[in-house]
């Protein structure tokens, strides 16, 4: 029950915070309004990214497994050794072959569009959650992650922090690259 209450409470605010970003700011044709502007188009486009990044890669995970997913696509956008907006860490790698995606579903040829409205809405919740609300990180600071039927190379040069679900997660192995429950903060989002 408490569980329920919990991510109850954080989608109402994540939607409200959501809201608020939407239709604040400035009201004039001013060239901070387009500034403004712009930054909201660009909260919404990061928040469908990693809606999206969630609902392909961990829809039919517990709800700590979505969050899991989101933080590492968080975890990722703030650290230098990937690029600096969601959207970007998402498609990291589309350029190349098939199988060469950060993230499988982006490159694996099929149509991006979720199929399954509920699990959508849920995905939309948890990047908003993620995103907005500070949510929090259940893989102690994990930069990557695979399923557990599979058994890639990468994984034995970084340190297992946890599993969630279906999925193991990996962080980098000095001890600053990982900040145990919180994002590890090396660059703002947004």
């Amino acid at each position: 029950m408490v569980g329920r209450f919990s991510r109850a409470l954080h989608i109402l605010l994540g939607s409200l915070v959501l809201l608020a970003v939407l239709f604040s700011g400035p009201t004039m044709d001013t060239p901070d309004v387009r500034a403004d502007l712009k930054h909201k188009q660009k909260i919404v486009s990061e928040l469908k990214c990693l809606a999206l990044n969630v609902y392909w890669e961990a829809r039919s995970e517990p709800y700590e497994g979505q969050l899991a997913v989101a933080a590492v696509t968080l975890n990722r956008v703030r650290h230098d050794a990937f690029p600096d907006d969601v959207c970007s860490v998402v498609r990291q790698g589309g350029e190349r072959p098939r199988h060469r995606c950060q993230f499988s579903w982006w490159c694996d040829g099929k149509r991006d569009e979720p199929t399954d409205e509920q699990a959508w809405k849920q995905a939309l919740l948890v990047a908003w959650s993620s995103l907005l609300m500070g949510a929090g990180d259940p893989t102690g600071g994990a930069l990557h992650y695979h399923a557990d039927y599979v058994t890639p190379k990468w994984r034995q040069t970084l340190v297992r922090t946890v599993k969630i679900g279906r999925h193991i997660y990996y962080r980098q192995p000095t001890p600053a690259a990982t900040d145990v429950g919180r994002f590890a903060p090396r660059r703002q989002i947004g």
